[in-house]
C-alpha cells in the first residue's frame, strides 16, 4: 500500500513536469459505455475492467428473464435506449442491475432481441478505428462520464467543468428558454486566450457548444471552422496548427449527402469509425505535427448501454445545484489517448472529461475554472516524458467502407425521428438566425435555392451566424489597429 501511495505521488509530481505535447485534439463522440465498445480488450490486458466471455454479467427484465453479456458486431440498436438523469440513476440501482429493466420501462413493447443489446458488446476488430487505436496506445479504463445525465451537460463539462445546475435537455425553447442561453460560465477557450494559446473547434453541422454564450463573441465564434478545413490544416506548417482542438462530429444527415458521425444510436457505429480514421490519419500523415500531438478520443456518455463499474463520487463544480447534486460521475465511456508520447498500456486512473481541463490549465498555466476541475486527475499522468517517442506505432488506421456496413444495414437516416438532442440543436439555431439578423446591418446572404427542409436551414443559419461574427471580428480589429482585414 505504501509503494502504490509512493508511485501516485510520483506520477503526480511527473505529470507537472513539461512534456513534449504542443498540440491537443479532442474528438467527442456520443452516447456509448466503456463495456461495449472497449470491454473485448480484457482478452489482451487481464488487468483492465473490462468483459469476461467465460463469466459474463448479466441484468434481468420486469419477468426475470436474465440477459447476459453477449458479443454481437450490429452496428444499429434501435430503439435509441433513453439516458437522461432519472434513468441512469435507474441503470445504477442493485450495483448495475437496472440497465435492461430501464429499457424495458421506457419501451414496454420491446421484444427480448431488442433488450438483449443493451448487454451486448463489440469484439475485437468490430469498430475498425477505434479498435485500431485501443491495440496500439492507451486505452482509458476507468473514464467516466462527468454527469449521470445526457450530452448537453456533460459537453458542457468538457468546455468549462460546469452545467450551471442544469441536467436535463432542453425541451422546447419557449418553456426552457434557460436551457439553450443561460450557459454563460468561463470556458477552457477563454483560458487559453487568455495565456496566447491559439484554439479552433471544428464541425460537422451544429457546433453544441455555441450554447455557450462566450462562444458566441466574435473573436470567439470567429475560431469556427468546417471539419472539411481539418485535413487542409493538419497537412500545413506544425507552427500553424492550433495548440488546441475541438471536433465535432456531424449530428444530422444532410440530405443527400454525408450520413451523421457522432455515434448517435439508432444510426451506425461504422461513419464515426470512419470520422475517427480520417482525424488520425490527417493527424500522423504530418510527421512533424503528429511528433507533438495528442489525440483523445472520447464518447459524452455510456447512452443507456450497459458498463459493470459503478461511478464514484465527485467534487461538485460550484454553487448551482437545480437539477442534481454533482456528488457523482456518470456512467464509464470509452477513453483513448493517441500519440507518439503514449504507451501501448492500460491506464487506469480515474479521469472524467474534466481531466482534459486539468490537464491543460496545468500545462500552460491557466487560470482556474471550477472545483470540479481543480479536484479532477490529470491525463498528464498517462504522457511520457523520457525516452524516445513511438514514432513506428500505427501508420494509419483503417477506413471502414460505411456504404457496406452502415447504409446498406440501416434505415434511411432521414426515416428516422429526430432525437432530444437533434431537435434541441435545431431550436438553437433559430436562435441564431433571430441574433444574426439582428446584429448584422448586412442584410442576409440568400443562397440560390432555399433550404430544403429544416436540417439544411438550421446548418445554413449556422454558417450565416458565423459569418456574422466573423465580420464583426474584423471591425474589431480594424478599429484597435486601423488595418484593412477584408
Amino acid at each position: 500500500m505504501a509503494w502504490e501511495r509512493l508511485k501516485s505521488l510520483f506520477r503526480r509530481r511527473a505529470h507537472r513536469i513539461k512534456d513534449p505535447i504542443e498540440h491537443v485534439v479532442v474528438l467527442m463522440f456520443e452516447n456509448h459505455s466503456f463495456d461495449q465498445m472497449l470491454g473485448c480488450f480484457q482478452d489482451v490486458y487481464p488487468s483492465l475492467a473490462g468483459v469476461d466471455p467465460a463469466r459474463p454479467r448479466s441484468n434481468r427484465d420486469s419477468n426475470g428473464r436474465e440477459y447476459r453479456q453477449r458479443h454481437s458486431d450490429e452496428p444499429i440498436v434501435d430503439p435509441d435506449p433513453r439516458h437522461e438523469l432519472e434513468n441512469i440513476l435507474n441503470h445504477l440501482r442493485g450495483d448495475n442491475q437496472g440497465f435492461v429493466s430501464e429499457y424495458e420501462r421506457e419501451y414496454p413493447e420491446t421484444s427480448p432481441d431488442q433488450r438483449q443489446k443493451v448487454m451486448d458488446y463489440f469484439g475485437m476488430g468490430d469498430l475498425p478505428a477505434l479498435h485500431a487505436l485501443a491495440s496500439e496506445f492507451t486505452i482509458c479504463d476507468h473514464w467516466y462520464s462527468s454527469v449521470p445525465g445526457p450530452t448537453w451537460t456533460n459537453r458542457f463539462f468538457v468546455h468549462s467543468g460546469t452545467s450551471k445546475g442544469r441536467v436535463h435537455m432542453p425541451s422546447g425553447i419557449a418553456s426552457h428558454p434557460g436551457l439553450y442561453l443561460g450557459y454563460d460560465q468561463d470556458t477552457i477557450y477563454d483560458r487559453l486566450s487568455e495565456r496566447g494559446k491559439s484554439w479552433r473547434v471544428y464541425y460537422g453541422d451544429v457546433p453544441q457548444s455555441l450554447v455557450l454564450s462566450h462562444q458566441r463573441r466574435p473573436r470567439n465564434a470567429w475560431r469556427y471552422y468546417r471539419f472539411e478545413r481539418f485535413a487542409e490544416d493538419a497537412a500545413g506548417p506544425t507552427e500553424d496548427f492550433p495548440n488546441f482542438v475541438f471536433i465535432e462530429p456531424r449530428y444530422f444527415h444532410i440530405p443527400f449527402g454525408q450520413p451523421q458521425n457522432d455515434d448517435h444510436p439508432p444510426h451506425s457505429t461504422i461513419p464515426a469509425q470512419q470520422l475517427l480514421a480520417t482525424v488520425y490519419n490527417s493527424l500522423r500523415r504530418n510527421a512533424e505535427l503528429w511528433r507533438s500531438t495528442l489525440l483523445v478520443v472520447l464518447y459524452d456518455e455510456h447512452g443507456g448501454f450497459y458498463d459493470h463499474v459503478s461511478p464514484p463520487t465527485a467534487v461538485p463544480p460550484d454553487a448551482f445545484r437545480e437539477e442534481w447534486t454533482f456528488d457523482r460521475l456518470g456512467v464509464r465511456v470509452p477513453a483513448i489517448l493517441a500519440s507518439p508520447w503514449v504507451d501501448q498500456r492500460v491506464e487506469s486512473t480515474h479521469f472524467d472529461h474534466t481531466s482534459v481541463l486539468k490537464y491543460l490549465i496545468e500545462k500552460w498555466d491557466l487560470a482556474p475554472l471550477t472545483a470540479r476541475v481543480a479536484g479532477a486527475n490529470s491525463i498528464g499522468a498517462a504522457i511520457r516524458r523520457s525516452e524516445a517517442p513511438r514514432l513506428d506505432a500505427l501508420p494509419a488506421a483503417p477506413i471502414p467502407d460505411v456504404e457496406k456496413r452502415a447504409l446498406a444495414a440501416a434505415p434511411t437516416d432521414e426515416a428516422l425521428p429526430l432525437n432530444e438532442h437533434q431537435q434541441a440543436l435545431l431550436e438553437f439555431t433559430q436562435l441564431l438566425q433571430e441574433q444574426a439578423a439582428a446584429e448584422s446591418d448586412r442584410p442576409m446572404l440568400m443562397r440560390a435555392s432555399a433550404p430544403g427542409n429544416e436540417v439544411e436551414a438550421a446548418c445554413y443559419n449556422v454558417e450565416w451566424y458565423l459569418e456574422v461574427k466573423r465580420l464583426q471580428a474584423i471591425d474589431i480589429a480594424e478599429d484597435e489597429d486601423g488595418v484593412d482585414r477584408r
